[in-house]
């Protein structure tokens, strides 16, 4: 790869032939797209030589951090041994029969049957496929109805886009898959009102009750929910939540698939989001950090009492992907997932760094403009506001949020905006002294916001 190039040439190039995932291009292209050209440890490089701590962790995947040289060497031993080989027609090889071992030894107790894809939306479709022909081969085919939530994000295919419940995605490229409806989403700050978390949970729980009532028992396969919402904004749960929807799933004829492509190896200080609830997810799903994105990859995880069934009464499943358990992104896996356990990275998250990080971004509360700095392990945000009292939201959603991230990439900071919540979630491998630098740019960002809004009288 070139690397004399300037940025300005580099965005010249870039704007001539690339069109960017989940993005304005005319915007992008009027301010010129950032070039990313290094990395190592939890910062990033750019092409006008500046050091950013990335607090999102790429998109909350690299777990054990840039540069970990054991995983590119264990990818490229793989490539000179078998670079590609499909699992089709009774195949396998040994990498993706390693790391489907490996995986059911992580997951909840009772999930041993692994299923390959290539990323966390193809997870997704293959679980909204794998519980309606669960049922169907029952003898209860009309159980196709999966409920998600509002604001849900699982993925950016035309099934992910629709068990997700963000309006903006499902205004574009439809008609959306049918039998698929949503729940409001367990979000206190924004929706909460006048009741109190604990009452507010229980209100989002039952609402999943309400709608299993509207459509009929009869009829719902599933629900699908994250553990905490990602991209949703890091919409932490109520206390009460998750145990009031244990309770009615248990007594309903429904499954559950839990979406951990972001909560899941390590991120909510346990190897699973699940773990961290006390879930029992029929069917887990996963992706980002199982190679902590070093490449794609993403896999499905089924409890025994699906997969039997499935095994018994479904013959071939027709479903599965070219790329499914490539041998060395199932190297890749492999390696990521030694690190994980070798360093303890998970263990120390829960004991030491996500404690941590809760003192230190939680003292960002006390601005004037944060109503809410909350963390659940490794993630954390921040709710911006211009009352803390009525936790009310700024007059144009979105605009002081991207205002915000920009001026904390400028800062040397990358965190995410969703709409004028901001978010993180650093690599597992972040060290204590990042974490107080992470703060401090965080803070330095709040207080030039705070300037900006002053003069600008934006509310």
């Amino acid at each position: 790869m070139l690397t004399n190039q300037t940025t300005a040439q580099w965005r010249e190039r870039d704007a001539a032939h690339h069109w960017h995932p989940q993005s304005d291009m005319k915007e992008v292209n009027a301010h010129g797209s950032r070039i990313i050209t290094r990395a190592e440890g939890v910062y990033i490089h750019d092409s006008d030589g500046n050091k950013i701590l990335d607090g999102m962790a790429g998109l909350w995947c690299v777990m054990v951090g840039y540069g970990r040289k054991e995983i590119g060497a264990a990818v490229a031993r793989q490539m000179d041994e078998l670079p590609y080989y499909n699992l089709f027609f009774q195949c396998s090889h040994p990498p993706a029969t390693q790391l489907a071992e490996k995986i059911a030894s992580l997951t909840p107790p009772g999930m041993n049957k692994i299923f390959f894809t290539g990323s966390g939306s193809e997870s997704n479709d293959t679980a909204l496929r794998l519980v309606r022909t669960y049922w169907a081969v029952q003898g209860k085919p009309e159980k196709t109805i999966v409920i998600g939530r509002r604001n849900g994000y699982h993925g950016s295919t035309l099934a992910g886009v629709t068990l997700g419940g963000m309006k903006a995605m499902h205004e574009q490229g439809g008609p959306l898959v049918p039998d698929i409806t949503h729940i409001d989403q367990p979000y206190w700050y924004d929706e909460g009102g006048d009741l109190s978390p604990e009452e507010f949970g229980l209100k989002a729980a039952r609402a999943l009750e309400a709608e299993i009532d509207r459509v009929g028992e009869n009829r719902v396969a599933a629900f699908i929910a994250e553990p905490i919402q990602g991209a949703g904004g890091v919409i932490i749960p109520p206390s009460t939540y998750w145990p009031e929807v244990k309770r009615i799933l248990k007594e309903r004829e429904i499954l559950f698939i839990a979406d951990e492509v972001i909560c899941g190896f390590g991120r909510t200080g346990e190897w699973w989001g699940s773990t961290s609830f006390d879930l029992q997810p029929d069917v887990l799903c996963m992706a980002k950090g199982l190679t902590s994105g070093y490449l794609p990859m993403g896999a499905v995880a089924v409890a025994d009492r699906v997969s039997e069934v499935m095994y018994e009464k479904a013959g071939e499943f027709t479903h599965g992907y070219t790329y499914s358990g490539h041998p060395a992104a199932c190297a890749a896996a492999l390696a990521n997932i030694a690190i994980l356990e070798g360093e303890d990275l998970v263990g120390k998250a829960k004991r030491d760094l996500a404690p941590y990080l809760k003192e230190k971004w939680g003292a960002l509360a006390d601005h004037p403009l944060v109503g809410d700095a909350s963390t659940f392990g490794m993630l954390g945000k921040l709710e911006l506001t211009p009352n803390k009292k009525t936790r009310a939201r700024f007059a144009k959603p979105g605009r002081i949020g991207g205002w915000t991230r920009n001026r904390s990439i400028a800062n040397g900071l990358v965190m995410r905006a969703v709409r004028d919540s901001m978010i993180i979630s650093p690599p597992l491998s972040i060290t204590k002294a990042e974490i107080d630098e992470m703060a401090a740019k965080a803070l330095k960002t709040l207080d030039e916001l705070h300037r900006h809004v002053k003069e600008t009288g934006e509310i």
